[in-house]
């Protein structure tokens, strides 16, 4: 292969990769916020406890030795009895009195203060009441005396504190591998001590350095864990998604919220359980499937419970939480479901923290009054997951069942518009509607979606409703006498007028996707056949008689596609018998699989076949024959 055609290659296949790259570069950022977001707590000890309290986490052992430190005032007290014996050095000025012993007054002072009773004189100790001030001596003994003993500080202070360095700070070890507190113990005075004796050994600088330092690998590590999982998820079950990068972006800004917050809870010293962790599920199953939904939930309690206190505890109840969520709330078409689904998420809390608390401790006084307020709270807040759906769906251009069943209003403006400028194209979207719903039920795909698809794929024959036969009434077909090139790029320019319109009128992507496929690249045959009948010898550029597409790409647009061009095809049939829809429906089908407009989307042959059957008994319960009723004889 040639240099040039090489680094072509290269390019190209750089450019194909940059995408997924850029996907999967989201997830490492994310897990690396994630990991700075965490709180330290006191350096690597990562516990909260208050004496007289209950212990708030699993039994904690120790991970190795560590001395019991006294207490300040055990070290005060043990000091005071140490330094009982202790007494300080003074020496002699030479003066004329000598056998009497005076000190300055504030040395006097001193000595009194500190509970001295002795004092040291060249190795010879004298008790206090022999030493005197200038003043009481005078009065003991009639004359004036000099101040003749100077404390020697020096050797004062270095003899203390050798004697208070034999003084040990700490009383007993704890090894490795013993019980400091089970879960649910009161915290006593001496739990506290050696829990604060635990702290102090995480704070010395050697321990605490490597300590934060294999924390944070180890946190780091189940982190990416955690996310490498849900990725695998994705690629096998869900690749769709992971192609996808605003799907991705949502699932990674829907974490780093959620475990912003608990972070952020934690640092506080708030209650976890007042993180309203059901968002996670509910947004994504507003959006997506249920099974991603809690897979999503999963990965990103697993992650929360790296940092908060009784992780167990935490991790199964809030596996309650997001079963609870995403069963309750099949599919969100009305805001009274979300509120219902708090309600429901709000018992299932109650319930679980009670049963979880009296199957550990089995103890009534064990509950803790104040997590039944913080569920309250939490289900409040879930409801608030309601402002998130909107705003998720104007940022990541997303479109919930909500929004879908207000597209669905037949009242609304734009429909309403159809209905009066093209009441024929109208009916005919109505009924377009009402067969691809019932195909997609049939096969698993997502009815509201494509009925409102349906609702709005013809919205361009607004422009020039006339042209369409279906608005005629009896008027002559203006196309019939036209070119049958002129008159097909007519026919094929309600797509491209469709799309203006909704663009126009802001709908979702989603649902200009839908008018812009529902024909794919399929020929307008009428006008193409017209033309070639009548121009035998010549070859026909068929780019003048295909609609620009693009082919559909999902189960939806697909059904849409087949059921507009059925139920256009029904109108003209004259025999309404089973036999002849089944036919119909046969014909169009196959035709357009042939045409290869199905072939970017991911339907199977059950699934066509089922469409098939739905297609048939619907047209035939639509066009059933009812019976004359009789004249009244006079």
């Amino acid at each position: 292969m040639k240099p040039e055609f090489q680094n072509l290659t290269s390019k190209i296949v750089k450019a194909k990769n940059s995408p997924t790259i850029f996907r999967l570069g989201v997830f490492v950022v994310l897990a690396a916020i994630i990991v700075l977001m965490f709180p330290r707590y006191n350096n690597a000890f990562r516990y909260h406890f208050e004496l007289g309290k209950p212990w708030g986490y699993n039994t904690l052992t120790a991970d190795f030795d560590f001395p019991i430190y006294k207490t300040d005032e055990q070290m005060e007290k043990d000091q005071q009895q140490l330094l009982s014996t202790f007494v300080p050095i003074f020496k002699y000025i030479p003066r004329v009195q000598r056998e009497v012993k005076v000190v300055s007054l504030e040395t006097m002072e001193w000595l009194q203060n500190e509970g001295y009773t002795r004092i040291a004189i060249n190795q010879n100790k004298y008790p206090l009441s022999e030493v005197y001030t200038p003043m009481t001596a005078h009065k003991k003994f009639g004359y004036d005396c000099a101040t003749n003993l100077v404390l020697d500080t020096a050797r004062t202070e270095s003899l203390r504190s050798k004697m208070l360095a034999t003084l040990s700070p700490t009383q007993g070890m704890v090894q490795k591998g013993e019980k400091i507190v089970g879960k649910g113990e009161i915290i006593t005075d001496r739990t506290y001590q050696v829990l604060q004796s635990l702290r102090r050994a995480y704070d010395d600088e050697a321990l605490g350095t490597k300590q934060r330092t294999l924390s944070v690998l180890g946190e780091s590590m189940l982190v990416l864990l955690f996310l490498c999982l849900f990725v695998v998820y994705l690629y096998v079950f869900r690749i769709c998604y992971l192609r996808s990068t605003s799907t991705v972006l949502f699932f990674a800004l829907q974490m780093f919220i959620v475990i912003g917050l608990a972070c952020l809870a934690l640092r506080f010293n708030l209650s976890v359980y007042l993180i309203p962790f059901a968002w996670v599920p509910i947004l994504t199953r507003v959006f997506f499937d249920s099974r991603t939904a809690l897979f999503l939930h999963f990965t990103t309690i697993l992650i929360t419970s790296i940092v908060v206190p009784a992780p167990v505890e935490f991790f199964f109840i809030q596996i309650v939480v997001g079963m609870v969520a995403v069963s309750s709330l099949s599919d969100m078409t009305r805001r009274a479901q979300l509120v219902q689904t708090a309600a429901w998420i709000l018992l299932a809390q109650v319930v679980a923290y009670t049963a979880i608390t009296f199957a550990q401790t089995g103890a009534i006084t064990s509950i803790d009054p104040w997590m039944y307020l913080y569920f309250v709270i939490c289900a409040l807040l879930t409801v608030g997951c309601y402002g998130l759906i909107y705003s998720f769906e104007k940022l990541f251009r997303f479109i919930s069942s909500i929004t879908l069943v207000e597209l669905t209003d037949i009242n609304s403006e734009l429909l309403h518009t159809l209905a009066e400028r093209a009441p024929g194209t109208f009916q005919h979207s109505m009924q377009v509607s009402n067969l691809a719903a019932e195909a997609a039920k049939a096969i698993g795909a997502n009815a509201l979606l494509v009925r409102t698809g349906a609702l709005y794929h013809d919205i361009g024959k607004i422009t020039d409703p006339l042209y369409y036969v279906e608005n005629q009434a009896g008027v002559e077909n203006p196309l019939l006498s036209m070119d049958p090139r002129d008159a097909a790029q007519v026919v094929m320019a309600h797509v491209t007028e469709g799309e203006k319109i909704a663009r126009r009128n802001h709908l979702p992507e989603v649902i200009i996707n839908f008018i812009t496929t529902h024909h794919g690249t399929s020929l307008v045959r009428y006008f193409y056949n017209t033309y070639c009948n009548a121009h035998p010898k010549e070859k026909v550029d068929e780019s003048l008689f295909r609609y620009p597409g693009a082919k559909p790409s999902t189960k939806e647009g697909a059904i849409l596609m087949m059921a507009d061009a059925i139920e256009a095809r029904s109108r003209s049939l004259e025999d309404f018998s089973e036999e002849s829809i089944a036919k119909t429906v046969n014909l169009m089908i196959d035709a357009q699989i042939a045409d290869g407009q199905f072939a970017e989307t991911p339907l199977s042959f059950k699934d066509v076949e089922d469409i098939r059957r739905v297609f048939t008994t619907r047209l035939v319960a639509m066009n059933h024959h009812r019976i004359s009723y009789p004249t009244l004889n006079k």
